[in-house]
């Protein structure tokens, strides 16, 4: 079964997914970083069996740090799958990596595109760990920034995450 540590939470997937941590291909480190400056990806693509879908996952845990950044966080997940799909086409022809070269290939072939915001924040809210990101908003201004690459966006928190395939479990 494959799976994919981020953070302090594990996903897990079916045995016949394709999954990779795309900040972790040396492609992205060694090659597409110091083309596009800047760039970033998303924290995983899954690919179903037979490349009917490929899953484009953003992990933001907020239960131990909160959010700094003062864009809103639809804004940055759509910039990074925009960025994420630039860097499969490139790493589809230039990879250096089989492995990589060949899972961009399937991912690019997949009949559609999910697009997935996984967000953990605080049970307990307090004055140190606000819940400050609101779910339904979030969702909503997903969905209208990526609508072109995916008009069904998700924006879940684990006790939501039912349908997608794949469980997910907290490590601490």
């Amino acid at each position: 079964m494959p799976w994919v540590e981020e953070g302090n939470l594990r996903f897990d997937f079916p045995a016949d997914w394709d999954v990779a941590k795309l900040d972790d291909w040396s492609f992205y480190r060694s090659q597409f970083l110091k083309v596009c400056n800047g760039t970033k990806a998303v924290d995983i693509l899954a690919v179903e069996p037979g490349e009917s879908c490929a899953w484009y996952i953003e992990v933001k845990d907020y239960r131990h740090h909160v959010r700094s950044k003062t864009s809103h966080v639809a804004d940055e997940i759509a910039c990074k799958v925009r960025d994420s799909l630039a860097l499969l086409a490139a790493a589809r022809v230039n990879a250096n990596d089989d492995v990589e070269k060949a899972q961009a290939g399937r991912a690019l072939r997949c009949r559609s595109i999910r697009v997935v915001l996984h967000l953990e924040q605080p049970t307990k809210p307090s004055r140190l760990f606000p819940r400050k990101i609101d779910l339904a908003n979030t969702q909503q201004k997903l969905r209208q920034l990526v609508k072109a690459v995916d008009p069904h966006a998700l924006a879940r928190e684990t006790q939501l995450m039912t349908g997608c395939g794949w469980n997910v479990r907290s490590l601490g």
